[in-house]
């Protein structure tokens, strides 16, 4: 069964886009800054005995170091990250607020806590936690969230997307079937998913895949080139999901800067917040579907 969310709209059938400057490839940063709660399960954890130390202490090594090892690179890139945000973060952890203001990251809503999938919540709760990680993210960081990735990436119920347009939200990144924004159909309001590569998501090589950081760095070379060849007519985005208590730890670190040296390199690239692709393709590009 095909989905009914989008329009099945192959590369080969569509009109040209640009993007601003006439680049190739809009690069997005897309750090994963979650909160995880020592006395509940971390979902796809090597361990299920609560407390699990070991998970818990690694991701808070993210929280009170990896994440300000990344803020170095990224600066030093000029590169201000597109930020998939729970919300528990802005209570227990404001300094990375802070910092990311200070930056001008993006925020956008990533559930309240990785420990809990949307799914899991019941039907007639969804909305209102919805529209709490809302208020909850505006009050902290001074703006309402547009974006939106669930936490685990991507496990919705059949409800989100139609709460997600409702709270005004009008871009998410679950979806990560193509390389350039798709128009979606929502009950009101609207909204596009943005591209989301999972292929390149950190945790995923990584800790899933079992590859080391020097094979991680070569596939985000590898996309790049493609992405940027067949950008000369047809343009893409390249997001590279990140996670602060994997690619932030000492000896990976390098291997992010590595990357982004490499990317930035080249001519044509326009280092994008995910606000500011949807923003331009909504002026110049979106249908309603």
């Amino acid at each position: 069964m095909q989905t009914d969310r989008y329009d099945y709209l192959p590369i080969i059938g569509r009109a040209p886009i640009h993007w601003a400057n006439k680049a190739r490839v809009a690069l997005m940063i897309a750090p994963n800054i979650e909160f995880f709660h020592v006395d509940k399960v971390i979902p796809g954890a090597s361990s299920s005995q609560l407390p699990d130390v070991t998970g818990y202490a690694l991701r808070d090594y993210g929280s009170r170091i990896g994440v300000f090892r990344m803020m170095e690179v990224l600066d030093k890139h000029g590169i201000r990250a597109t930020v998939l945000l729970n919300s528990d973060v802005c209570a227990h952890h404001p300094a990375i607020i802070e910092e990311g203001n200070k930056r001008g990251w993006e925020w956008l809503g990533h559930g309240v806590t990785n420990n809990i999938r949307m799914n899991q919540y019941p039907a007639e709760e969804e909305r209102a936690v919805i529209r709490q990680i809302k208020e909850t993210i505006a009050g902290s960081t001074g703006k309402a969230p547009r974006g939106w990735l669930g936490p685990g990436g991507g496990d919705e119920s059949p409800h989100t997307l139609d709460h997600l347009a409702a709270e005004g939200f009008d871009y998410v990144c679950d979806w990560g079937c193509d390389d350039q924004p798709v128009p979606m159909r929502v009950k009101s309001g609207r909204m596009i998913g943005i591209p989301y590569q999972q292929g390149l998501n950190d945790i995923r090589v990584i800790f899933q895949g079992g590859h080391t950081p020097k094979d991680w760095l070569q596939m985000v070379c590898d996309q790049f080139d493609t992405l940027y060849a067949e950008g000369a007519s047809q343009p893409r985005v390249m997001t590279i999901p990140l996670h602060p208590f994997v690619i932030g730890l000492a000896f990976r670190i390098k291997y992010l800067d590595k990357a982004l040296e490499y990317i930035c390199a080249h001519e044509g690239v326009w280092k994008a917040t995910g606000a500011e692709i949807a923003d331009h393709f909504y002026a110049n590009f979106y249908q309603k579907p």
